[in-house]
């Protein structure tokens, strides 16, 4: 059998968004009970510029894409999940997106760096300090995760994420698309969201212990001016861990961590996730190498 295409996906509202490499789908359950799709032929830098799949770059590539085209997906999942009577401009969508990438900055990097600089001539070590700051950022994001999972809305779209795992899976194990495949498989997945954000935790106190103790504007600074490179090592080692066995350990917090962050999805939601997963894969034609 030929390698299968590597597939990515995002949970949004009320629905799921699938991306191959040459294509997206997006499918949402309109409150009508239809599923509502929009698919569109976007081919991945990786593919239009092979030079971009060297390692720890193609990473930095997958994220740049994996942000824009997960924008695209929640505006047209907010605007089918409220139904014609109430629409969000793109605008709305765009302001919502960039408070909301500030946000995460903010939380995830720049509010430990200022917990652990407040600790500074306690720590002599930049290591220690380092191993400090970095257990501040997991702490914040375990605590932000298991918090807005009880939200009522939040518990639906952990639903869908785990039905997008579900058939990722499905696809993976080549199985067919379908309810009654999809529900046989776990939802976690190695090559998860979740677990780069954990895999990032990790990487950035490697690479900020390489920065000294800058005073504090600096800090802050190089640390945001970083992420991109911490983003890129962190997708080596989950495209990794999904890929070789004796790779997993590292790769095992970002699973269990997972347990917060999706729910068994029912069946409707499973359908939908398929039904996302099928647009792309049908119009790959057929399998072709993984190339992101």
């Amino acid at each position: 059998m030929s390698e299968r295409l590597l597939i990515g996906g995002q949970a949004v509202m009320e629905g799921v968004m699938m991306r191959s490499p040459h294509w997206t789908a997006t499918a949402v359950r309109r409150p009508d009970g239809d599923i509502l799709t929009s698919v569109q032929r976007l081919d991945s830098l990786l593919v239009r510029y092979p030079w971009l799949r060297l390692p720890v770059l193609r990473g930095i590539i997958v994220l740049y894409e994996a942000l824009t085209i997960g924008i695209r997906a929640l505006f047209f999942s907010a605007n089918a999940a409220l139904g014609e009577e109430e629409q969000l401009t793109a605008s709305q969508i765009g302001v919502s997106a960039a408070v909301g990438l500030a946000l995460a900055v903010g939380l995830f990097f720049v509010l430990p760096t200022i917990g652990a600089r407040a600790l500074d001539r306690f720590l002599p070590s930049v290591v220690l300090l380092n191993l400090v700051e970095g257990a501040i950022r997991v702490s914040i994001l375990i605590v932000y995760i298991g918090s807005i999972a009880r939200l009522p809305d939040i518990r639906r779209v952990y639903a869908y994420h785990g039905a997008e795992h579900k058939a990722v899976n499905a696809y993976e194990a080549g199985d067919p698309l379908d309810v009654a495949a999809v529900r046989r498989h776990s939802r976690f997945h190695p090559r998860c969201g979740t677990s780069f954000l954990l895999i990032v935790m990790v990487v950035a106190i490697i690479v900020f212990s390489f920065l000294g103790r800058p005073p504090l504007v600096l800090r802050i600074a190089s640390r945001v001016a970083l992420i991109p490179l911490v983003a890129g090592v962190s997708y080596e080692i989950i495209r990794a861990g999904a890929r070789y066995r004796w790779f997993r350990p590292l790769v095992a917090p970002g699973m269990w961590l997972q347990r917060l962050t999706t729910r068994e999805p029912d069946e409707a939601q499973m359908e939908v996730a398929a039904r996302a997963l099928r647009e792309v894969t049908e119009r790959e034609g057929a399998q072709e190498p993984a190339v992101a």
